[in-house]
């Protein structure tokens, strides 16, 4: 009796871990493929660049690439079109910038910005930077409104395309200093930054990422920035507030993937990404590129987009913005 009972015993046991290691090797099973991470703009831009920083250093942890995938056009919507459908299942994800919450709001888009992604994590958040070609008279925000002023609708402002987020940038600086200057908009901040370091405009608004280089090689020259403290990476450059009180925009980075992420794909993600962000080198590297660390829980994003709708939808009516589709 005592040996049927140990038998019986022993044959619990190894069911019991055979259960438990089938449930560790389930778990583990992702990934077994390679991530592909869309950005939605071209090469160079502030979402490519942050993408091929941190897809390196994931895919070490998963022991899978992370393959980046630029899928630029109508200021983001096509890259978020393709991630919004793309299976859940965790092998498309999407690297996005501020602009999300605005392209939605100026393009006929086939999704919700809220509802129709599973947030993962906020990466960091920055101010755009405001630049001038080092040929254009202008030194500061109160030049560049004289500027404006002066030479009504002559002055081009270049951005990283139609419903980019710098391009409400400009619409709420026109709407807050009664300015005219004419849009230029680009396919993403890297042809931007061609564009206004070769002279084909006079000034551009876009994410710091891209344009803190030139500004250092003295390519461009920096006026102001967005948000309404100054940039660690510029602290000499002074904010648009300071000028004119109560202007803010705040651009940032984060990774979503489409409705429907399991739950521990989600989490594993904003795990591993929050701890490159808190790692020594990374926290640097923002620092120098003008970004304040984020990393936090996924609902910090999903907030984030809401806020940006509402506040854009008032700026596009302000301002009348009629895009064509």
């Amino acid at each position: 009796m005592n040996v049927m009972l140990m038998i019986i015993r022993c044959a619990a046991v190894a069911f019991a871990l055979s259960f438990t290691a089938a449930g560790a090797h389930a778990q583990q099973k992702y990934p077994t493929k390679p991530i592909r991470m869309l950005t939605p703009f071209a090469a160079g831009g502030g979402s490519d660049i942050l993408a091929r920083l941190i897809g390196p250093q994931v895919s070490e942890v998963f022991g899978q690439q992370i393959v980046v995938d630029n899928r630029p056009g109508g200021a983001g919507t096509v890259g978020a079109t393709l991630a919004v459908r793309a299976a859940p299942d965790g092998y498309t994800l999407i690297l996005v910038s501020g602009s999300f919450g605005v392209s939605s709001v100026l393009h006929k888009v086939s999704f919700d910005p809220v509802t129709d992604i599973t947030p993962i994590i906020l990466i960091g958040t920055t101010g755009l930077l405001v630049s001038v070609h080092p040929s254009v008279p202008i030194k500061s925000t109160n030049d560049f409104i004289a500027y404006a002023r002066a030479n009504p609708g002559k002055l081009n402002l270049g951005t990283a395309g139609l419903g980019d987020l710098g391009q409400l940038a400009g619409e709420l600086f026109k709407l807050e200093t009664k300015t005219q200057f004419t849009h230029v908009p680009y396919k993403g901040a890297g042809p931007l930054m061609i564009g206004i370091v070769g002279g084909e405009v006079q000034a551009s608004i876009s994410s710091a990422v891209p344009a803190i280089p030139h500004v250092k090689a003295g390519r461009l020259r920096a006026i102001a920035v967005t948000t309404p403290k100054r940039s660690r990476a510029l602290p000499d450059v002074p904010t648009i507030a300071d000028t004119v009180p109560g202007y803010d925009v705040t651009h940032w980075y984060a990774i979503w993937g489409p409705k429907g992420l399991p739950k521990d794909v989600v989490t594993r993600w904003n795990q591993e990404v929050a701890k490159i962000i808190r790692t020594d080198a990374m926290q640097k590297w923002l620092e120098r590129e003008g970004l304040e660390a984020a990393g936090g829980p996924p609902e910090e994003f999903l907030n984030r987009v809401k806020s940006d709708v509402e506040k854009w939808k008032n700026v596009v009516k302000q301002a009348k913005i009629v895009i064509a589709q």
